[in-house]
């Protein structure tokens, strides 16, 4: 499936692809297109909108699109469910103190957007061991078993 957002992402816009990657659509396809494009490029591309104004995966009731699309999809993982929180008080300023993780994970995914620019893919393939290994956190505190990941050299 395509899933499409808004270029030159962070926080919010790399945690979801992530999240849709690793829990939803292990083979998604992530297209990201100038803001006033997504609409019309989701209709002709026939790929879902996440984290733009007024669409259900967006910032909603109060939450960022990853709580979003861990509601929409029943996620109900208590790892991910604290790691949701992270990523919410790193996405949406007011809340940075809503935990403790928020903002050194806010300034991190800030720094990828400011080394990589509009490269999103980048960011995204250099990001994701970082949500790995802050899910992978989040179990442990979480009273869930940590198994060793099997790591793949990358070529």
């Amino acid at each position: 499936m395509k899933w499409i957002t808004r270029a030159n992402a962070n926080v919010d816009r790399i945690a979801c692809p992530w999240l849709i990657a690793r829990f939803i659509d292990p083979d998604a396809e992530f297209l990201f297109v100038p803001g006033p494009e997504v609409m019309a490029t989701a209709e002709r591309e026939e790929a879902i909108p996440f984290d733009v104004p007024d669409v259900e995966l967006g910032h909603v009731d109060g939450r960022c699109s990853f709580e979003s699309i861990v509601l929409k999809y029943g996620l109900k993982d208590p790892a991910l469910i604290r790691l949701a929180r992270i990523v919410h008080g790193a996405d949406v300023s007011a809340d940075v103190s809503l935990t403790a993780e928020s903002a050194g994970l806010n300034a991190i995914a800030r720094g990828f957007a400011l080394l990589h620019a509009e490269d999103d893919h980048e960011k995204i393939r250099l990001e994701t061991p970082m949500y790995d290994a802050l899910y992978t956190w989040c179990k442990s505190l979480t009273g869930q078993v940590v198994a060793p990941a099997t790591i793949v050299a990358r070529k």
